[in-house]
């Protein structure tokens, strides 16, 4: 009998999170865990203003959904890319010099998939291509793990000279400026 109550109880144990997790599946609200969007990001509405935080106000939260990052991020179920809505005129992202270090050749979409060879925010490499993380997002990328975490790269259709960077293992995305040949 004892034996029984235990192993009733392993499989409670086992069960009740994987319940929660299927039913928060089933509400589109999956974020991370190895999801690769099938696409990047629609372009925001035209004339909608910058979204970014203004100075001086409290900064914009992310959680649209109990459980979710306080960060830009993509739901597994319909690939809908939380907080990418900003729009063309966001300061954020201005650049005088877009492409500066030239175009991204190493290949952009879901069939891309690249792991991070070092680096920090600042200056990040994989294979032989070097990027730097937008000074706007520093905040969202503090738990990547630059020397292992695989990311994917979009365009951005919004941000002219940026790409955004997908962390597969988090389900979330920074803007991320190319640099060039590592």
């Amino acid at each position: 009998m004892k034996r029984l109550t235990g192993a009733l109880a392993v499989l409670l144990i086992c069960a009740v999170p994987a319940f929660a997790q299927r039913n928060e599946q089933n509400r589109g609200g999956r974020v991370g865990g190895g999801h690769i969007p099938s696409r990047g990001p629609a372009p925001a509405p035209r004339g909608r203003a910058g979204g970014g935080a203004a100075p001086n106000s409290a900064p914009r939260d992310f959680r649209d959904q109990p459980g979710h990052p306080n960060a830009p991020h993509v739901h597994a179920e319909g690939n809908r890319w939380i907080g990418h809505d900003s729009g063309r005129s966001d300061p954020a992202y201005h650049l005088d010099r877009a492409w500066e270090h030239g175009r991204f050749t190493g290949g952009v979409g879901p069939r891309h998939v690249f792991r991070l060879g070092g680096g920090n925010r600042e200056r990040f490499w994989f294979d032989s291509f070097a990027f730097q993380v937008s000074p706007a997002d520093y905040g969202y990328c503090d738990d990547w793990l630059w020397d292992s975490d695989q990311i994917v790269v979009y365009d951005d259709p919004d941000h002219v000279g940026w790409y955004l960077a997908y962390n597969v293992r988090l389900g979330t995305y920074v803007h991320v400026l190319y640099l060039g040949p590592r």
